[in-house]
């Protein structure tokens, strides 16, 4: 088959772009206004102070997050919104909500093999290795025979009661038979994934939990280092443990914060960035609660000096992963309907020299999600194979890849991308019919590990996120007709680049026997998804600039269209 010229599709791409006017503020210019005013030290900071503790929804640590941030909204300007008068643009408020059950912490924590001088582990170099809703033991301790149980068949065949297990596999399911229901002592687990390098990392521990269940013992995660010392000792003989826990668990609140910047000519309208505050580690997520603030701070400083405006309203959001933000959306439904686009911050601090992996935009359902191949690649987080019923067509995903790589050429920054595979707050967004995106890291060797510590972090990552970020924040929420034709011609030029890697790519897999059908419905699907995406940025139109909007979509929407037809016409030759 031949391949068609690429620069056949350059001078299409230039055909009739007549645009009479730029936007009064590009993102350019947020670029370079932020590159002058955000420099990272506050995030770096917030991150410093939050990732001391162990974070648990309810606990010291959790609520003392919270209220740093806070303190710091009310530095910056904000007013309790119980304060606030109608003038007041800058308000936040503290949502607080009684658990149901509850909140738990560790105080401290070691285990020692009985005739060693040397504990195997100790919480003050693995604070991860106590299960969360682990109970104390005694004061003394508690002392039992470690056991071996390789899978649910072998606990039928062995007795428990009284005993340690230890086990590597199916760790909730053996510790719900073997300790709630038959009586052991409490549960030895390893299962540290591949990715986070453990014959390296030897004393890395990542953190487990129990579900809440008044009857619960405790459970302990082995490092590396620890599971291969207990299974040389277990192969001896005979092998006891004795283990002290001091944990706490007590009555509390779940507590919420909510900073908003009201929108000068649209406030019903906004975007909504979150970032959630629970889990013990420094990037995960000590630095987006940290990114988040100065973002939130800087932004309320260039308004109050007329550098910039917010047309539309800002909402930052910090909480439980998932569940607040799920809530900000399910419990007012009018308000709900005025979010445009939600952006969440999850590991965005990393010093990938160190960590591994690179910064990713995890893209909103695209069909990448559905054929993942070329340049496109899921992390070792993993992805459900989507289908095209749950495509998300939206100009989001490449309009903000497109401002990213903008600020990672800049800062000699790598920008990358990941399809769609949840696990954070932007799947409430996408739940909800809103547009939503993840800034995260990955692959991470320090993942949910008790590694995840301050020396991971990067100030200089911190400012790149929060600057693209921002800037492109600040362009949705000033955005009008014009800002929307800009957006236009960058998903416009991501479509064509788009559909022609996808036709060399099934032109390569028709040489090797795959269906014609197969893959001329890939670059029909890429088809429809742009198609689509560019069509959604009629949610920017300006009321008396709708018609130049819409006669620029049609454009590119042509060009789209022309693009993949001789794409399949030279697939079916």
């Amino acid at each position: 088959m031949t391949k068609i010229p690429l620069l056949i599709f350059l001078s299409l791409v230039c055909l009739s772009w007549a645009q009479t006017k730029n936007s009064a503020v590009t993102t350019d210019d947020y670029l370079n206004i932020l590159r002058n005013n955000l420099s990272g030290d506050e995030a770096y900071e917030t991150t410093a102070f939050i990732e001391q503790f162990w974070r648990v929804v309810g606990n010291e640590g959790f609520n003392k997050s919270i209220h740093k941030v806070a303190a710091s909204l009310e530095a910056a300007s904000y007013v309790l919104e119980d304060n606030a008068t109608n003038t007041d643009r800058f308000t936040y408020r503290l949502e607080k909500r009684p658990l149901q059950h509850p909140t738990w912490e560790i105080v401290n924590a070691n285990i020692s093999l009985v005739g060693e001088n040397t504990p195997l582990l100790s919480y003050t170099s693995n604070r991860n290795m106590v299960y969360l809703n682990s109970i104390s033991t005694p004061k003394n301790g508690t002392t039992g025979e470690v056991i071996y149980v390789e899978d649910m068949n072998d606990l039928q065949k062995v007795s428990v009661k009284g005993k340690i297990i230890f086990t590597e596999i199916n760790a909730p399911e053996i510790y719900t038979e073997g300790v709630l229901k038959k009586g052991a002592l409490g549960i030895f687990s390893y299962d540290n994934p591949d990715y986070l390098k453990p014959d390296i990392n030897v004393n890395s521990i990542q953190f487990r939990s129990l579900t809440f269940d008044p009857k619960n013992t405790w459970g302990i995660a082995l490092s590396y280092r620890a599971r291969e010392k207990l299974k040389a000792e277990l192969e001896k003989g005979k092998v006891y443990a004795k283990v002290f826990i001091s944990s706490k668990m007590y009555p509390s609140e779940e507590l919420t914060l909510v900073a908003n910047i009201k929108g000068s000519e649209m406030p019903k309208e906004s975007l909504v960035f979150s970032a959630h505050v629970q889990e013990p580690g420094a990037n995960d997520n000590a630095s987006g609660v940290g990114a988040q603030l100065e973002m939130a701070t800087v932004v309320a400083k260039l308004i109050r000096n007329e550098s910039i405006d917010a047309q539309r309203t800002m909402t930052f959001i910090w909480g439980d992963e998932i569940i607040s933000t799920k809530r900000y959306l399910q419990e007012n439904e009018k308000r709900a309907k005025g979010i445009k686009w939600g952006l969440s911050l999850d590991m965005v601090g990393e010093n990938t020299a160190i960590t591994g992996g690179s910064f990713l935009i995890e893209k909103m359902p695209d069909p990448s999600a559905i054929w993942t191949r070329g340049k496109d690649k899921h992390t070792e987080w993993g992805g459900k194979l989507l289908t095209l019923e749950d495509m998300k067509p939206h100009y989001l995903n490449d309009y903000m890849i497109h401002n990213f790589l903008k600020q990672g050429k800049l800062a000699n920054w790598e920008v990358n991308t990941n399809p769609y595979e949840g696990g954070s707050d932007h799947t409430p967004f996408l739940d909800s019919n809103i547009p939503g995106l993840l800034f995260w890291h990955f692959t991470d060797q320090f993942y949910h590990t008790d590694s995840d510590r301050l020396d991971k972090v990067s100030q200089e990552t911190l400012k790149n996120v929060s600057i693209a970020a921002l800037a492109s924040a600040l362009t949705l929420v000033n955005g009008d007709s014009y800002a929307a034709m800009d957006i236009v011609k960058i998903v416009r030029d991501a479509a064509t680049n788009r559909l022609a890697e996808e036709f060399l790519l099934s032109e390569k897999a028709i040489k090797t026997g795959n269906p014609l059908e197969s893959e001329v419905a890939i670059i029909k699907a890429w088809e429809d998804w742009y198609l689509k995406a560019i069509a959604s940025t009629t949610d920017l139109a300006s009321p008396e600039n709708t018609v130049i909007l819409e006669k620029a979509i049609l454009e590119a929407q042509a060009i789209i269209e022309s693009q993949a037809k001789m794409f399949v016409e030279e697939l079916e030759k």
